[in-house]
């Protein structure tokens, strides 16, 4: 298998080519169907220039769930996938990402908060919505749920993220880099394979790249294809952001040394009132 490259083609047909167990991690925010109408005033409406952001919700849900389950298939165990996407409404029902994904074959691990801290509608149906999801799927090893401990310096980070959405990427729909930094440097611990099924503009690529990782993207459109490449073959220019969110993964004692320490306090107490 061939790292470090972008096949640009339709995201379910170049999944099934993959082999099994070869990415470590993937990372994602997929087209949402939002059917290219609504965009609420603050926010332009995301049209994709190749790709039709509006199909029957019934077939996109089912091909999610396809793709996503082609993503665990070539995911090795132990790996894991994030999975970016939002509550949608259509003729005043709730959809929600939640109403796939537990179809697929991955096991939920954790809902995380991406505060945008802007809305998309600004319309007085609902609550100003803010926010989106952040899925973190796994591939569970023997079939062990839990899986293995966050380093501590990750741990430490919030089950919400907050930060405004990139502004200066001419992608209708690109993510910030800090994202997928701050998920790299949280899981990945030695070098792996990072797929982005939706590269799009290249984030999760740059990323992988800065961080020492190999990367696998797939996109449809040549021209966002193109982009990315040229992006990725440029991270170096990036490299400040990678910095900002390293500097953020950094605590003045692990876990398991604070652990020791309060066993040592508790013998010396012990101890203590022995003597007494």
């Amino acid at each position: 298998m061939i790292f470090n490259q972008i096949f640009c083609s339709d995201t379910l047909k170049t999944l099934k080519t993959l082999p099994s167990n070869c990415v470590d991690l993937g990372i994602t925010s997929p087209p949402y169907n939002k059917r290219e109408k609504n965009n609420g005033g603050l926010v332009k409406k995301v049209i994709y220039s190749t790709y039709k952001d509006s199909v029957p919700e019934r077939k996109y849900q089912s091909n999610q769930v396809q793709v996503l389950n082609e993503i665990y298939r070539a995911t090795k165990e132990g790996g894991s996938f994030f999975y970016n996407h939002k509550l949608r409404y259509l003729n005043g029902q709730m959809i929600h990402p939640m109403d796939w994904l537990r179809k697929t074959d991955w096991l939920l691990k954790q809902e995380i908060i991406w505060d945008r801290t802007i809305a998309a509608n600004i319309r007085g149906w609902r609550f100003w919505q803010v926010e989106e999801r952040i899925y973190w799927l796994y591939k569970p090893i023997n079939k062990q749920a839990i899986g293995k401990e966050l380093n501590s310096k990750h741990a430490k980070l919030t089950s919400i993220w907050r930060a405004a959405p990139e502004n200066h990427n001419p992608h209708p729909a690109p993510f910030p880099l800090w994202l997928p930094t701050r998920i790299i440097l949280s899981v990945l611990n030695q070098r792996g394979v990072v797929l982005d099924p939706y590269i799009g503009s290249g984030t999760v690529g740059v990323a992988a790249k800065l961080l020492g990782h190999d990367y696998l993207g797939i996109d449809i459109d040549k021209n966002y294809c193109a982009d990315a490449k040229q992006r990725i073959e440029q991270a170096h220019l990036e490299q400040d952001i990678i910095d900002r969110e390293k500097a953020l993964h950094v605590v003045s004692k692990t876990y398991q040394e604070r652990k020791e320490s309060k066993r040592l306090k508790s013998l010396e107490y012990t101890v203590l009132d022995t003597n007494l």
